[in-house]
């Protein structure tokens, strides 16, 4: 299990099942609750937050290895590293300033050694995750389905939000 000052939780599911929509509806729960909140998506597209003809985008293109770019309203940090397989969580969990945040979601990483909450849409017709991965320690589905072997899983739905941001509040964080 990956060791973190902060506690995690992914969101792990195949493409198109809901991973972001449903953590849209339950950050604003979490934050509501007084929850600090991180995030860490996995993402494999090339990400670029600047653009041609900015300063920040010609200085990280001169060669830079990191720029931060800071603002009244926000800073980023952009990171450049050579071309590899797949990103790597440990590297962007140790981006995170975790004095300032409760926990940390992760979106993605399904591959990942900490604890996660597996999301299962039925028509998708995809097998689940959690019969190989006992990191899984609950399930979102959006109609009853059988969980063969699964009695240790709590059961989430996806039309029920608060649920989840329930289930994060006392298994996770440990509050009740």
């Amino acid at each position: 299990m990956i060791k973190f000052p902060v506690p995690l939780v992914g969101f792990a599911a195949y493409s198109g099942t809901g991973k972001t929509t449903l953590l849209r509806k339950i950050i604003p729960l979490l934050v509501k609750k007084g929850i600090r909140v991180g995030m860490v998506k996995h993402t494999h597209h090339n990400i670029d937050v600047d653009h041609p003809g900015k300063d920040s985008y010609e200085l990280r293109k001169s060669g830079t290895a990191q720029i931060v770019l800071a603002s009244p309203k926000r800073t980023t940090l952009i990171v450049e590293h050579a071309e590899r397989e797949d990103s790597e969580l440990h590297l962007a969990l140790d981006l995170l300033q975790t004095d300032s945040l409760d926990l940390v979601l992760v979106e993605g990483f399904k591959h990942e050694d900490i604890p996660k909450i597996e999301l299962h849409r039925k028509e998708m017709e995809r097998p689940f995750i959690y019969p190989k991965d006992p990191n899984i320690i609950a399930i979102v589905v959006n109609e009853d389905c059988k969980l063969n072997y699964a009695e240790h899983l709590t059961r989430l739905n996806f039309d029920q939000p608060e649920t989840v941001a329930d289930f994060i509040e006392t298994k996770i964080l440990k509050k009740t």
